[in-house]
């Protein structure tokens, strides 16, 4: 799993947050996003890399500045597997 962390300015509220959210589900195919206002900053887990540019002229679109975009591998985990044996 590929989580994209990205800097966003602009974002005052909850509302500015929804958003964010709406236009990168709109846009593209990911597994959950999320926002926050106060860190400026959305996190986004997908099964393949985002378009960076796409990200910039999506997040542009919707009147917020995008800053930057940070890509990382994670591995998801659920709740249930703490009880699994490795």
């Amino acid at each position: 799993m590929i989580q994209t962390t990205l800097e966003i300015s602009g974002m005052m509220c909850g509302m500015c947050e929804a958003h964010i959210n709406d236009a990168i589900r709109s846009a593209f195919p990911v597994r959950k996003v999320q926002s926050s206002y106060k860190k400026g900053k959305t996190v986004i887990y997908s099964e393949m890399p985002l378009d960076k540019e796409k990200l910039r002229s999506t997040i542009n679109a919707t009147g917020y500045v995008f800053l930057n975009a940070k890509e990382e591998t994670v591995e998801k985990r659920s709740f249930f597997d703490i009880f699994r044996k490795r």
